[in-house]
């Protein structure tokens, strides 16, 4: 039996970097924050490398920014959103300055900034050279602790969204310590993150299973573009899961992808490591398909890395590999998930009283294959926006229904369906691979249905496989060829399926 708890505020589901900046922006009204883990941990924020991506140069600019972000999306990139958010980079980094989040900085006192790949320019604002979400998200933990009017729940995990009969989103069901509590709220905040977890090969954190957006579809929330999965190219081969990343700011310095012969996978100029990541991700996963291997070879730059990449270094040492004598070994592996709950920059979705934002939410703004490091810039200024907009709701009074509790899988059913999203609806997908990935989802279904991972694996899959052409961050290599003119994927679930709930 579920108690039920009335809050006079926002419900914030997620801790990481958006559902914080929108907790502290949402003030002072009240505010729930609700995280599945202790705070900094299983969040994908924390776990960020390159940084934050603003125009920060004298010779940079928001429209320049924003050229290079459509420029990576593929067609797909929409610029109103686009233009709010490189406008709101400069303002972004400086407040999150201002939590304490200790960027590096030049000599001059301005922000230190790296070149990543598909940038015109060098834009990403860094903390010690590979730690800033890490950095980051401390910086906000910090300054959440210390605020009033937030309240942080952790160990909670979604289960279900409650709702109105007009289909206002009331508050959700948050599983706890073994116990159900209904939580009624005047919004609803999800930023549940990503969907990496759902791939056997990943660089998220494994827990990571496209929930929100599985639960936000169950309730009739629009999803767009859930076939746009990023891949990162070098992801730290070791045997580890999730894998360890090693950041595009390497290769901006000088390491370079090569084959087990020595042979650069991209060419020899200077930048062709330095493409979009979708281009990259191909070459490694081609290069690993036809027995030559993949490494990321950084011997060229052995004496930056413990001091300006901590991260990697370690990881390849733990590993027993010396990065500054020895090619790294790299695999191109599940990252980020450009699709997700359709919501503005201030996170309003299709359905009142339900906001979306950071890696769960799809703004337009990354479009077809994100552009470097604009993740963190998304997650803080549209998190801003959104606490903002959320704390301006007001609780409803009608009567409320929850929808089905979600079951959980297996252990063993959940590896199945990571090994199918990998293999069928990977890198480089095709027909055959992404109806075999379907038989196994409609399997696991049978079993345990309305699993919230299914949910989410379905949505990516059916819209992947309904995606005729390869664009961006999704490739068909039975269609590797764009389509003559760029459309976004819709999905809805069947209004009679929502009504039923």
């Amino acid at each position: 039996m579920s108690r039920i708890l009335h809050h006079d505020g926002p419900l914030i589901i997620g801790g990481g970097l958006a559902g914080l900046s929108a907790a502290l922006e949402a003030g002072p009204r009240k505010v729930l924050v609700i995280t599945p883990a202790p705070l900094l941990e299983a969040c994908s924020s924390a776990w960020a490398q390159g940084g934050v991506a603003a125009a920060l140069s004298a010779n940079d600019a928001p429209t320049l920014h924003a050229a290079d972000t459509a420029a990576a999306g593929a067609g797909l990139v929409e610029t109103g959103p686009t233009d709010i958010l490189t406008g709101d980079g400069r303002a972004t980094v400086e407040w999150l300055a201002s939590l304490g989040a200790p960027f590096d900085r030049d000599a001059a006192g301005g922000f230190a900034v790296s070149l990543e790949a598909a940038h015109s320019l060098a834009r990403v604002a860094r903390v010690g050279g590979d730690g800033a979400g890490r950095a980051i998200l401390s910086a906000l933990i910090a300054a959440v602790r210390a605020a009033p009017h937030i309240e942080v729940w952790e160990n909670g995990r979604l289960r279900g969204l409650i709702r109105e009969a007009d289909g206002r989103v009331r508050g959700a069901v948050i599983e706890r310590d073994g116990r159900r509590v209904e939580v009624l709220a005047s919004a609803v905040v999800l930023a549940t993150g990503g969907a990496g977890g759902l791939f056997a090969r990943t660089t998220t954190p494994a827990a990571l299973l496209g929930e929100g957006m599985a639960a936000a579809w169950l309730a009739g929330a629009e999803i767009l573009d859930p076939e746009f999965v990023q891949f990162h190219p070098t992801a730290i081969d070791v045997g580890l899961d999730p894998m360890p990343l090693a950041t595009e700011a390497l290769r901006g310095e000088g390491a370079r992808l090569i084959d087990r012969d020595g042979r650069f996978l991209l060419g020899e100029a200077a930048d062709a490591d330095l493409q979009a990541r979708d281009v990259v991700a191909r070459a490694v996963f081609a290069a690993r398909a036809e027995g030559r291997g993949a490494f990321l070879d950084c011997r060229a730059i052995g004496a930056k890395l413990a001091g300006e990449f901590p991260a990697v270094f370690a990881a390849c040492m733990r590993a027993g590999l010396d990065p500054r004598e020895t090619p790294v070994p790299v695999a191109a592996a599940a990252h980020y998930h450009m699709g997700g709950i359709a919501a503005g920059p201030d996170g309003r979705t299709s359905l009142p009283g339900l906001f979306a934002v950071g890696e769960c939410a799809a703004t337009g703004v990354h479009g077809a294959n994100r552009l470097a490091s604009n993740s963190l810039l998304e997650a803080a200024a549209f998190g801003r926006r959104t606490g903002r907009a959320a704390a301006m709701e007001t609780s409803g009074a009608g009567a409320t229904r929850s929808t089905p509790i979600a079951p959980d899988l297996s252990v063993d059913a959940l590896q199945s369906l990571r090994e199918a999203m990998s293999d069928g609806v990977g890198v480089v997908r095709d027909a055959a691979g992404l109806t075999d990935a379907l038989a196994v989802i409609a399997r696991l279904e049978a079993e345990t249905p309305g699993a919230l991972p299914l949910v989410a694996a379905r949505l990516i899959a059916e819209a992947a496989l309904a995606r005729r052409e390869s664009r961006g961050g999704h490739f068909r290599r039975d269609y590797p060829q764009a389509a003559a003119v760029a459309r976004h994927t819709h999905a809805h679930a069947d209004p009679a399926m929502v009504a039923a709930a």
